[in-house]
């Protein structure tokens, strides 16, 4: 293993953690370290102070000291090779068997997830690396306890994005001056060094809440280019808009990250969350019914995806729908046509928005996807030319909340409950992406759950169908009864599930306490 100066590995040495934990790459961590941290910890002190303006009474809308960009004339650079056709992308986390899998099924893009989708557990973290190199070189194999042999298929296989950790997220395994490193730049850092020579490094970037967020990314591109000689724009990213502020700020994020620009995708389930957190003081103007009555239609989901296709498509970029969390079940047929028909309806809905392709969790669903673009697009690699020009969407607009339809029940309420504490079994365990009543749950979904318990307790809710009221005492006895239901020991996972859903202090990330938790 590497020796670089200042940097401190505090995490176990696996087989073969020294491939990626060289001397030359770890001293790349820290010079991104020294150069970039302390600018990221000043982009969320400013997340913090948007918040407490918000919990103040402030609200959120299209900034006045950028209007000059949102109607200025430029455009993003051209589609990056491997990118220029991205009607179905899959996602995913990255070890071994995943990573074969999505590899071999047919779609154009894989996500390989080090975000919501996986645990950043640090065997997680360092064999996720491993895995990426071994696959980008075409070597990459798995056997699984059964004897069962995973290999990859000769033939084309999807472009390879990684999605790093959030801005938010630190690695507390990897210390460089004594100071833990950015997940973020931890994440990007490994793969960069190692990898960009053998393919081309394209990212997906989560989280971020404003265009100085995307700035601050696009000077670590650079910065990394310059590094190692590679020319600007060899470095692609697609920006996740899955938080209510960037919503405002589609216009600025694009521009910051133009030279390095591959679009923006529409992340639904942590934008659900982004929804309820930011305005989770506000009473009930804000206040969503059962997460299953939220669907894409309802008016202010349906402004910010159309809002979202109008701009990437005016500036050139690629406009990437989102998760559907439906999956497939090889066991159960009446499960499984459910799962296609609601996948075939969302893809439909998105397909003909003016999309550019969109998001499956599992790689039965490839198909259905790729049939559905397929028939919009024919020959086209993507849609462009759909400039979308029909669409007006307001501040108001993308605030209308109070318009959601729905019911809040004690159905939800328990439904939300037993995810949130199977999903924190399961992440807690070093699993990311769980299947949970024939749903894909990954962090964003059990943010949905363990945040909108917080507003119902926290917003005086009485539930619709007992007209009971959401109190503490009610959300723990309903948790006593759902884990009497599963069966084991989740007692871990139900205690980090009440402290995150039901004390006075609302935690930004459930999965920062989580860590804080794992070894």
């Amino acid at each position: 293993m590497g020796n670089a100066t200042g940097v401190e590995i505090t995490g176990p040495l696996g087989e073969r953690f020294a491939e990626i934990l060289t001397e030359e790459a770890l001293s790349f961590l820290a010079e991104l370290h020294r150069s970039f941290d302390g600018r990221r910890l000043e982009l969320l002190d400013l997340r913090a102070q948007r918040q407490a303006d918000l919990q103040a009474g402030g609200t959120l809308g299209f900034l006045p000291q950028t209007r000059e960009v949102r109607e200025g004339d430029w455009r993003v650079a051209e589609p990056a090779p491997g990118l220029e056709d991205r009607r179905v992308e899959i996602t995913g986390p990255t070890d071994a068997k995943m990573t074969i899998n999505a590899l071999n099924s047919g779609a154009k893009v894989w996500l390989a997830d080090h975000e919501d989708a996986n645990t950043p557990l640090w065997e997680n973290v360092v064999q996720g690396q491993l895995n990426l190199r071994d696959a980008v070189a075409g070597r990459l194999a798995f056997t699984s306890p059964e004897g069962k042999d995973y290999r990859l298929n000769d033939g084309p296989r999807p472009t390879i994005v990684v999605r790093p950790r959030g801005w938010h997220l630190p690695e507390k395994h990897i210390r460089v001056d004594g100071q833990p490193t950015s997940g973020s730049l931890t994440d990007f850092g490994l793969y960069f060094f190692h990898n960009h020579l053998a393919t081309r490094p394209y990212f997906y970037l989560p989280k971020m809440e404003s265009h100085l967020e995307a700035r601050l990314w696009n000077e670590v591109f650079t910065f990394a280019e310059e590094r190692f000689g590679r020319p600007t724009g060899t470095i692609r990213a697609t920006v996740l808009i899955e938080t209510f502020p960037a919503a405002f700020e589609m216009d600025e994020i694009l521009y910051e990250l133009r030279e390095h620009s591959a679009g923006l995708n529409a992340g639904r389930w942590d934008y659900m969350f982004s929804v309820i957190k930011k305005f989770r003081t506000r009473g009930r103007e804000f206040l969503l019914p059962d997460r299953d009555s939220v669907t894409m239609t309802v008016p202010f989901m349906r402004a910010y995806t159309e809002l979202l296709v109008r701009t990437c498509h005016r500036r050139g970029a690629h406009a990437i729908g989102g998760m559907a969390a439906f999956i497939p079940s090889r066991r159960d047929p009446a499960v499984n046509k459910a799962a296609f028909e609601k996948v075939s309806a969302d893809k439909t809905r998105e397909a003909g928005d003016g999309f550019d392709g969109s998001w499956v969790a599992h790689p039965d669903l490839v198909p259905v996807c790729r049939e559905i673009f397929d028939g919009v697009l024919r020959e086209k690699p993507n849609q462009l030319d759909r400039l979308r020009e029909d669409v007006h969407v307001t501040a108001d607009d993308l605030l209308n909340v109070a318009a959601t339809p729905g019911r809040r029940t004690e159905t939800g309420l328990r439904g939300a409950v037993s995810v949130g504490v199977q999903y924190l079994d399961a992440w807690l365990r070093g699993t990311g992406a769980v299947a949970i009543n024939n749903l894909m749950e990954d962090a964003a979904t059990a943010e949905i759950s363990r945040s909108q318990v917080w507003q119902w307790l926290h917003n005086g809710v009485v539930l619709d169908d007992t007209g009971e009221p959401v109190t503490k005492e009610l959300v723990e006895r309903i948790a006593g009864e759902e884990l009497a239901k599963l069966g084991g020991d989740l007692t871990a996972a139900r205690d980090l599930f009440m402290e995150v859903a039901v004390a006075d202090d609302f935690v930004d990330f459930l999965t920062i306490p989580a860590y804080e938790r794992m070894p």
